[in-house]
Protein backbone atom coordinates (compact mmCIF):
# COMPACT_ATOMS: atom_id res chain seq x y z
CA UNK A 1 0.00 0.00 0.00
CA UNK A 2 1.35 3.36 -1.15
CA UNK A 3 -0.43 6.61 -0.77
CA UNK A 4 -0.22 9.91 -2.93
CA UNK A 5 -1.71 13.71 -2.10
CA UNK A 6 -4.05 13.13 -5.33
CA UNK A 7 -4.87 10.09 -7.71
CA UNK A 8 -6.71 10.80 -10.75
CA UNK A 9 -8.39 8.45 -13.04
CA UNK A 10 -7.95 8.77 -16.43
CA UNK A 11 -5.53 10.36 -18.72
CA UNK A 12 -7.42 12.78 -21.24
CA UNK A 13 -7.98 16.43 -21.01
CA UNK A 14 -9.13 16.59 -17.92
CA UNK A 15 -7.25 13.69 -16.12
CA UNK A 16 -3.97 15.53 -17.47
CA UNK A 17 -4.92 18.69 -16.62
CA UNK A 18 -6.10 18.39 -13.32
CA UNK A 19 -2.77 16.47 -12.80
CA UNK A 20 -0.65 18.89 -13.90
CA UNK A 21 -1.78 21.48 -12.03
CA UNK A 22 -1.75 19.88 -9.00
CA UNK A 23 1.90 18.66 -9.38
CA UNK A 24 2.98 22.24 -10.28
CA UNK A 25 1.30 23.05 -6.97
CA UNK A 26 3.75 20.91 -5.25
CA UNK A 27 1.34 17.65 -4.42
CA UNK A 28 2.23 14.17 -5.28
CA UNK A 29 -0.16 13.03 -8.15
CA UNK A 30 -0.39 9.66 -9.47
CA UNK A 31 -2.64 9.51 -12.62
CA UNK A 32 -3.78 5.93 -13.82
CA UNK A 33 -5.31 5.28 -17.41
CA UNK A 34 -6.47 2.07 -18.57
CA UNK A 35 -5.53 2.66 -22.13
CA UNK A 36 -1.79 1.62 -23.33
CA UNK A 37 -1.20 5.37 -23.55
CA UNK A 38 -3.34 8.34 -23.14
CA UNK A 39 -5.25 8.95 -25.92
CA UNK A 40 -4.99 5.44 -27.84
CA UNK A 41 -8.48 4.79 -27.22
CA UNK A 42 -9.81 8.01 -28.08
CA UNK A 43 -11.66 8.65 -31.16
CA UNK A 44 -11.78 12.47 -31.08
CA UNK A 45 -10.60 14.26 -34.48
CA UNK A 46 -12.80 17.90 -34.20
CA UNK A 47 -11.80 21.43 -32.79
CA UNK A 48 -9.89 22.63 -29.46
CA UNK A 49 -11.21 26.19 -29.22
CA UNK A 50 -8.33 28.63 -27.65
CA UNK A 51 -8.83 27.40 -23.75
CA UNK A 52 -7.34 30.15 -21.58
CA UNK A 53 -6.48 27.37 -18.90
CA UNK A 54 -3.95 25.82 -21.03
CA UNK A 55 -1.81 29.21 -21.37
CA UNK A 56 -1.81 29.21 -17.74
CA UNK A 57 -0.84 25.95 -17.16
CA UNK A 58 1.68 25.90 -20.01
CA UNK A 59 2.69 29.36 -21.30
CA UNK A 60 3.47 29.22 -24.84
CA UNK A 61 1.46 26.77 -25.06
CA UNK A 62 -0.13 27.54 -29.03
CA UNK A 63 3.39 27.09 -30.38
CA UNK A 64 4.60 24.62 -28.44
CA UNK A 65 1.35 21.93 -29.14
CA UNK A 66 0.88 18.98 -31.85
CA UNK A 67 -1.87 21.54 -33.44
CA UNK A 68 -3.21 20.09 -36.89
CA UNK A 69 -4.58 23.35 -38.28
CA UNK A 70 -5.98 26.84 -37.19
CA UNK A 71 -9.77 26.89 -37.75
CA UNK A 72 -10.84 29.79 -40.11
CA UNK A 73 -14.25 29.01 -41.51
CA UNK A 74 -17.19 26.97 -40.23
CA UNK A 75 -19.82 25.44 -42.77
CA UNK A 76 -22.96 24.28 -42.15
CA UNK A 77 -24.67 22.25 -44.52
CA UNK A 78 -28.69 21.09 -44.95
CA UNK A 79 -28.09 17.79 -46.60
CA UNK A 80 -31.57 16.24 -48.43
CA UNK A 81 -31.01 12.66 -51.14
CA UNK A 82 -30.86 15.59 -53.81
CA UNK A 83 -29.24 18.78 -52.39
CA UNK A 84 -27.46 20.15 -50.11
CA UNK A 85 -27.60 24.10 -48.84
CA UNK A 86 -24.46 25.67 -47.00
CA UNK A 87 -24.03 28.50 -44.91
CA UNK A 88 -20.34 29.41 -44.56
CA UNK A 89 -18.89 31.37 -42.26
CA UNK A 90 -14.82 32.51 -42.85
CA UNK A 91 -13.22 35.27 -40.72
CA UNK A 92 -9.83 37.26 -41.07
CA UNK A 93 -9.77 38.05 -37.34
CA UNK A 94 -9.47 33.92 -37.00
CA UNK A 95 -6.64 33.76 -39.40
CA UNK A 96 -3.99 35.53 -36.81
CA UNK A 97 -2.30 34.69 -33.87
CA UNK A 98 -4.09 34.10 -30.85
CA UNK A 99 -5.83 31.84 -33.13
CA UNK A 100 -9.66 31.10 -32.44
CA UNK A 101 -9.52 27.70 -32.21
CA UNK A 102 -7.46 24.58 -33.67
CA UNK A 103 -8.31 21.31 -35.20
CA UNK A 104 -5.78 18.07 -33.82
CA UNK A 105 -5.85 14.33 -33.38
CA UNK A 106 -5.93 13.41 -29.75
CA UNK A 107 -3.41 10.41 -29.85
CA UNK A 108 -0.68 12.99 -30.50
CA UNK A 109 -1.68 15.78 -28.44
CA UNK A 110 -2.39 13.16 -25.25
CA UNK A 111 0.66 11.77 -25.74
CA UNK A 112 2.46 15.17 -25.91
CA UNK A 113 0.60 16.65 -23.06
CA UNK A 114 0.66 13.92 -20.49
CA UNK A 115 4.84 14.28 -21.29
CA UNK A 116 4.18 17.61 -19.91
CA UNK A 117 2.42 16.12 -16.54
CA UNK A 118 5.26 13.73 -16.26
CA UNK A 119 7.99 15.97 -17.00
CA UNK A 120 6.53 18.33 -14.10
CA UNK A 121 6.48 15.11 -11.76
CA UNK A 122 3.44 13.20 -12.32
CA UNK A 123 3.57 9.83 -12.06
CA UNK A 124 1.62 8.02 -15.07
CA UNK A 125 0.42 4.36 -15.04
CA UNK A 126 -0.82 3.30 -18.54
CA UNK A 127 -2.16 -0.11 -19.11
CA UNK A 128 -4.27 -0.25 -15.92
CA UNK A 129 -7.93 -0.14 -14.98
CA UNK A 130 -8.71 0.98 -11.80
CA UNK A 131 -11.00 -1.62 -10.43
CA UNK A 132 -13.21 0.42 -7.77
CA UNK A 133 -12.97 2.81 -4.68
CA UNK A 134 -11.72 1.78 -1.19
CA UNK A 135 -14.18 4.23 1.23
CA UNK A 136 -14.18 5.09 5.04
CA UNK A 137 -17.73 5.04 5.54
CA UNK A 138 -19.17 7.58 2.97
CA UNK A 139 -15.65 8.93 2.27
CA UNK A 140 -13.35 8.04 -0.58
CA UNK A 141 -9.83 7.17 0.77
CA UNK A 142 -8.12 5.99 -2.72
CA UNK A 143 -8.69 3.13 -4.78
CA UNK A 144 -8.13 -0.37 -6.12
CA UNK A 145 -5.94 -1.69 -8.39
CA UNK A 146 -6.39 -5.84 -8.97
CA UNK A 147 -5.44 -7.01 -5.98
CA UNK A 148 -3.93 -3.79 -4.24
CA UNK A 149 -4.30 -0.16 -2.99
CA UNK A 150 -3.53 3.23 -2.91
CA UNK A 151 -4.42 5.64 -0.65
CA UNK A 152 -4.83 9.45 -1.15
CA UNK A 153 -7.10 11.95 0.39
CA UNK A 154 -8.69 13.19 -2.61
CA UNK A 155 -9.55 11.16 -6.04
CA UNK A 156 -10.49 12.72 -9.48
CA UNK A 157 -12.79 10.61 -11.44
CA UNK A 158 -11.99 11.64 -14.89
CA UNK A 159 -12.67 8.22 -16.67
CA UNK A 160 -15.24 9.11 -19.05
CA UNK A 161 -19.13 9.64 -19.95
CA UNK A 162 -19.72 5.79 -18.25
CA UNK A 163 -17.55 6.51 -15.33
CA UNK A 164 -18.70 3.35 -13.31
CA UNK A 165 -16.34 4.32 -10.54
CA UNK A 166 -18.46 7.63 -9.94
CA UNK A 167 -21.98 4.79 -9.89
CA UNK A 168 -19.83 2.93 -7.38
CA UNK A 169 -19.44 5.61 -5.31
CA UNK A 170 -23.01 6.72 -5.61
CA UNK A 171 -22.62 10.16 -7.03
CA UNK A 172 -24.73 8.59 -10.46
CA UNK A 173 -26.53 6.44 -11.88
CA UNK A 174 -25.89 4.94 -15.23
CA UNK A 175 -26.85 7.70 -18.01
CA UNK A 176 -30.34 7.35 -20.21
CA UNK A 177 -30.14 6.53 -23.30
CA UNK A 178 -31.78 10.35 -23.41
CA UNK A 179 -28.52 11.70 -22.30
CA UNK A 180 -25.63 10.02 -24.56
CA UNK A 181 -25.40 10.18 -28.15
CA UNK A 182 -22.75 7.84 -30.27
CA UNK A 183 -20.39 8.76 -32.82
CA UNK A 184 -19.27 6.99 -35.52
CA UNK A 185 -15.84 8.70 -37.22
CA UNK A 186 -13.49 7.44 -39.75
CA UNK A 187 -9.83 8.88 -40.41
CA UNK A 188 -8.78 9.63 -43.69
CA UNK A 189 -5.52 10.13 -45.65
CA UNK A 190 -5.26 13.49 -48.20
CA UNK A 191 -2.32 14.94 -49.60
CA UNK A 192 -1.96 18.47 -47.84
CA UNK A 193 -2.84 20.09 -51.07
CA UNK A 194 -5.54 18.47 -51.78
CA UNK A 195 -7.16 19.37 -48.59
CA UNK A 196 -6.78 23.05 -48.98
CA UNK A 197 -7.58 22.75 -52.86
CA UNK A 198 -11.32 20.90 -51.48
CA UNK A 199 -11.69 23.86 -48.73
CA UNK A 200 -9.88 26.76 -50.42
CA UNK A 201 -7.62 26.96 -47.66
CA UNK A 202 -3.74 28.18 -47.44
CA UNK A 203 -1.12 27.42 -45.84
CA UNK A 204 -2.29 26.35 -42.33
CA UNK A 205 -5.47 27.28 -42.23
CA UNK A 206 -8.30 24.97 -41.58
CA UNK A 207 -12.04 24.29 -41.52
CA UNK A 208 -15.08 22.55 -40.02
CA UNK A 209 -17.99 21.23 -41.76
CA UNK A 210 -21.38 20.38 -39.98
CA UNK A 211 -24.11 18.40 -41.56
CA UNK A 212 -27.92 18.38 -40.63
CA UNK A 213 -30.28 16.10 -42.24
CA UNK A 214 -28.00 13.72 -43.43
CA UNK A 215 -29.08 10.88 -40.43
CA UNK A 216 -32.09 9.84 -42.26
CA UNK A 217 -34.87 10.36 -39.78
CA UNK A 218 -32.58 10.05 -36.61
CA UNK A 219 -31.95 12.82 -34.44
CA UNK A 220 -27.73 13.82 -35.20
CA UNK A 221 -25.49 15.29 -37.68
CA UNK A 222 -22.64 14.54 -39.55
CA UNK A 223 -19.11 16.25 -39.74
CA UNK A 224 -15.84 17.14 -41.33
CA UNK A 225 -12.69 18.25 -39.72
CA UNK A 226 -9.49 19.16 -41.41
CA UNK A 227 -6.13 17.98 -40.27
CA UNK A 228 -2.53 18.69 -41.73
CA UNK A 229 -2.87 15.59 -44.12
CA UNK A 230 -6.36 14.03 -42.62
CA UNK A 231 -9.95 14.30 -42.62
CA UNK A 232 -11.97 13.37 -39.41
CA UNK A 233 -15.40 12.83 -41.10
CA UNK A 234 -18.34 11.17 -38.98
CA UNK A 235 -21.62 10.63 -37.89
CA UNK A 236 -23.19 11.83 -34.29
CA UNK A 237 -26.43 10.32 -33.05
CA UNK A 238 -28.86 10.35 -30.29
CA UNK A 239 -28.64 7.12 -28.49
CA UNK A 240 -32.46 7.09 -27.74
CA UNK A 241 -33.33 8.25 -31.27
CA UNK A 242 -31.27 5.52 -32.95
CA UNK A 243 -32.24 2.27 -31.06
CA UNK A 244 -35.95 3.80 -32.06
CA UNK A 245 -35.48 3.20 -35.48
CA UNK A 246 -33.44 0.29 -34.70
CA UNK A 247 -31.23 1.02 -37.67
CA UNK A 248 -27.39 -0.07 -38.05
CA UNK A 249 -25.18 2.90 -36.98
CA UNK A 250 -22.04 1.48 -39.42
CA UNK A 251 -24.34 0.85 -42.03
CA UNK A 252 -25.43 4.70 -41.85
CA UNK A 253 -21.81 5.78 -41.52
CA UNK A 254 -21.26 4.37 -45.01
CA UNK A 255 -24.40 5.79 -46.44
CA UNK A 256 -23.28 9.14 -45.63
CA UNK A 257 -19.77 8.80 -46.85
CA UNK A 258 -21.31 7.42 -49.89
CA UNK A 259 -24.09 10.86 -50.26
CA UNK A 260 -22.62 13.32 -53.08
CA UNK A 261 -21.64 16.18 -50.70
CA UNK A 262 -19.39 13.81 -48.57
CA UNK A 263 -18.19 11.68 -51.74
CA UNK A 264 -16.81 14.79 -53.61
CA UNK A 265 -14.44 15.78 -50.64
CA UNK A 266 -12.88 12.14 -50.17
CA UNK A 267 -12.30 11.36 -53.46
CA UNK A 268 -9.03 9.36 -53.61
CA UNK A 269 -9.31 9.68 -49.86
CA UNK A 270 -7.60 6.67 -48.12
CA UNK A 271 -9.71 5.40 -44.61
CA UNK A 272 -7.11 4.94 -42.14
CA UNK A 273 -9.02 4.01 -39.13
CA UNK A 274 -12.90 3.80 -38.09
CA UNK A 275 -13.98 4.16 -34.28
CA UNK A 276 -17.08 4.31 -32.21
CA UNK A 277 -16.97 6.59 -28.72
CA UNK A 278 -20.21 7.55 -26.70
CA UNK A 279 -20.55 11.02 -25.63
CA UNK A 280 -22.53 13.04 -23.28
CA UNK A 281 -25.42 15.36 -23.53
CA UNK A 282 -26.28 16.55 -20.32
CA UNK A 283 -28.41 18.98 -19.16
CA UNK A 284 -26.86 21.65 -16.36
CA UNK A 285 -29.95 21.01 -13.89
CA UNK A 286 -29.47 16.92 -14.53
CA UNK A 287 -25.51 16.78 -13.87
CA UNK A 288 -24.84 14.42 -11.29
CA UNK A 289 -23.03 15.63 -8.21
CA UNK A 290 -19.42 17.00 -8.91
CA UNK A 291 -18.39 16.07 -5.33
CA UNK A 292 -18.37 14.04 -2.18
CA UNK A 293 -16.27 13.42 0.48
CA UNK A 294 -12.45 12.72 -0.57
CA UNK A 295 -13.99 12.91 -4.24
CA UNK A 296 -14.34 15.14 -7.47
CA UNK A 297 -15.62 14.70 -11.13
CA UNK A 298 -14.54 16.14 -14.21
CA UNK A 299 -15.32 16.26 -17.67
CA UNK A 300 -17.48 13.98 -19.53
CA UNK A 301 -17.38 11.76 -15.88
CA UNK A 302 -19.36 14.75 -14.83
CA UNK A 303 -21.19 15.23 -17.99
CA UNK A 304 -19.25 18.74 -19.03
CA UNK A 305 -20.55 18.52 -22.67
CA UNK A 306 -23.11 20.93 -24.65
CA UNK A 307 -24.59 21.52 -28.24
CA UNK A 308 -26.33 24.44 -29.57
CA UNK A 309 -27.05 23.01 -32.65
CA UNK A 310 -23.95 25.35 -34.26
CA UNK A 311 -21.38 23.59 -31.71
CA UNK A 312 -20.81 21.06 -29.51
CA UNK A 313 -18.55 21.85 -26.76
CA UNK A 314 -16.60 18.80 -24.85
CA UNK A 315 -12.51 19.22 -24.55
CA UNK A 316 -12.68 22.91 -23.52
CA UNK A 317 -15.06 21.64 -20.90
CA UNK A 318 -13.13 19.07 -19.73
CA UNK A 319 -9.38 20.82 -19.31
CA UNK A 320 -11.09 23.92 -17.72
CA UNK A 321 -12.85 21.49 -15.06
CA UNK A 322 -9.80 19.66 -14.54
CA UNK A 323 -8.07 22.79 -13.43
CA UNK A 324 -10.71 24.12 -11.21
CA UNK A 325 -10.87 20.15 -9.68
CA UNK A 326 -6.97 20.64 -9.42
CA UNK A 327 -7.14 24.04 -7.77
CA UNK A 328 -10.10 22.99 -5.14
CA UNK A 329 -7.66 19.76 -4.46
CA UNK A 330 -4.91 22.16 -3.34
CA UNK A 331 -7.17 24.49 -1.43
CA UNK A 332 -7.99 21.29 0.26
CA UNK A 333 -4.33 20.39 0.77
CA UNK A 334 -3.77 23.85 2.32
CA UNK A 335 -6.69 23.79 4.55
CA UNK A 336 -6.32 19.59 5.64
CA UNK A 337 -10.09 19.48 5.01
CA UNK A 338 -11.07 16.83 2.47
CA UNK A 339 -15.10 16.69 3.18
CA UNK A 340 -17.87 17.41 0.54
CA UNK A 341 -18.54 20.66 2.86
CA UNK A 342 -15.01 22.36 1.56
CA UNK A 343 -14.18 20.49 -1.99
CA UNK A 344 -18.29 22.22 -2.89
CA UNK A 345 -15.70 25.24 -3.67
CA UNK A 346 -14.90 22.79 -7.12
CA UNK A 347 -18.80 23.41 -8.01
CA UNK A 348 -18.68 27.48 -7.59
CA UNK A 349 -15.57 27.79 -9.34
CA UNK A 350 -17.52 26.34 -11.99
CA UNK A 351 -20.76 28.18 -11.79
CA UNK A 352 -18.29 31.38 -12.13
CA UNK A 353 -16.53 30.01 -15.12
CA UNK A 354 -17.55 30.08 -18.31
CA UNK A 355 -18.42 26.16 -18.31
CA UNK A 356 -21.25 26.25 -16.34
CA UNK A 357 -22.81 29.26 -17.30
CA UNK A 358 -22.66 28.31 -20.98
CA UNK A 359 -24.68 25.36 -20.36
CA UNK A 360 -27.21 26.77 -18.61
CA UNK A 361 -27.28 29.06 -21.73
CA UNK A 362 -27.54 26.93 -24.14
CA UNK A 363 -29.67 24.31 -21.44
CA UNK A 364 -33.25 24.98 -23.86
CA UNK A 365 -31.22 23.99 -27.07
CA UNK A 366 -31.43 20.14 -26.11
CA UNK A 367 -35.06 20.73 -26.17
CA UNK A 368 -34.94 21.85 -29.91
CA UNK A 369 -32.69 18.92 -31.26
CA UNK A 370 -34.69 16.83 -29.69
CA UNK A 371 -37.22 17.97 -32.28
CA UNK A 372 -37.54 15.38 -35.14
CA UNK A 373 -38.99 18.05 -37.55
CA UNK A 374 -35.25 19.21 -37.45
CA UNK A 375 -33.59 16.38 -39.07
CA UNK A 376 -35.98 15.26 -41.40
CA UNK A 377 -38.35 18.09 -42.30
CA UNK A 378 -36.60 21.51 -42.11
CA UNK A 379 -33.66 19.93 -44.11
CA UNK A 380 -36.00 19.21 -47.24
CA UNK A 381 -37.59 22.18 -46.94
CA UNK A 382 -34.99 24.22 -47.41
CA UNK A 383 -33.66 22.40 -50.08
CA UNK A 384 -37.08 22.84 -51.96
CA UNK A 385 -37.66 26.73 -51.05
CA UNK A 386 -33.87 27.00 -52.62
CA UNK A 387 -34.03 25.12 -55.57
CA UNK A 388 -37.83 27.04 -55.93
CA UNK A 389 -35.66 30.01 -56.13
CA UNK A 390 -33.08 29.32 -58.45
CA UNK A 391 -35.08 27.05 -61.03
CA UNK A 392 -34.97 28.72 -64.05
CA UNK A 393 -38.30 26.59 -66.23
CA UNK A 394 -40.20 29.86 -68.19
CA UNK A 395 -42.94 30.56 -65.52
CA UNK A 396 -43.45 33.59 -63.35
CA UNK A 397 -41.60 33.79 -60.21
CA UNK A 398 -43.48 33.85 -56.92
CA UNK A 399 -41.75 36.08 -54.54
CA UNK A 400 -39.48 34.52 -52.10
CA UNK A 401 -42.30 35.11 -48.94
CA UNK A 402 -44.99 32.83 -51.23
CA UNK A 403 -42.16 30.54 -51.99
CA UNK A 404 -41.43 29.67 -48.53
CA UNK A 405 -44.89 30.23 -47.14
CA UNK A 406 -46.53 27.83 -49.48
CA UNK A 407 -43.34 25.25 -49.47
CA UNK A 408 -43.48 25.18 -45.51
CA UNK A 409 -47.41 24.37 -45.74
CA UNK A 410 -46.67 21.53 -47.53
CA UNK A 411 -44.55 19.59 -44.80
CA UNK A 412 -46.12 21.75 -41.63
CA UNK A 413 -49.28 22.68 -39.94
CA UNK A 414 -49.27 26.30 -39.22
CA UNK A 415 -49.51 25.14 -35.42
CA UNK A 416 -46.58 22.91 -36.26
CA UNK A 417 -44.73 25.54 -37.98
CA UNK A 418 -45.40 28.58 -34.63
CA UNK A 419 -44.41 25.60 -32.43
CA UNK A 420 -41.15 25.25 -34.03
CA UNK A 421 -40.36 29.21 -33.82
CA UNK A 422 -41.37 29.36 -30.67
CA UNK A 423 -39.50 27.17 -29.69
CA UNK A 424 -36.51 27.35 -31.55
CA UNK A 425 -36.42 30.90 -30.56
CA UNK A 426 -36.57 29.88 -26.71
CA UNK A 427 -34.02 27.87 -27.45
CA UNK A 428 -31.13 30.15 -29.46
CA UNK A 429 -32.36 33.52 -28.50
Amino acid sequence: MKSYDAIVVGAGPAGVTAALRMAQSGLQVLVFERADAPGAKNMFGGMLPCCPVLERLIPGIWNQAPWERHVVKRVLTLATETSATSLAFESRNFDQPPYNGYTLLRPAFDHWYAEKARAAGVTLIPGCRVDGLTMNGKRVTGVRVGKGQVQAPVVLLCDGVLSLLASRAGMRTPPKASAVALGVKGLFHLPEKEINDRFQLVRRQGATQEFLGCTEGIRGGGFIYTQTETLSVGVVFHLDSLKQQGSAAHEMFQRFLASDAVRKILRGARLLEYSAHLLPESRARTLPPLFSDGVLLAGDAAGLCYTNGLNQEGMNLAITSGFHAAETAVQAHQTGDFTARQLAQYELRLKDSFVLKDMKTFDPAINLMQTDRLFTVYPRLIGSIMEQVFRSDGKPKKSFGRIGWSTALESLTVRQLIFDLIQGGRSLL
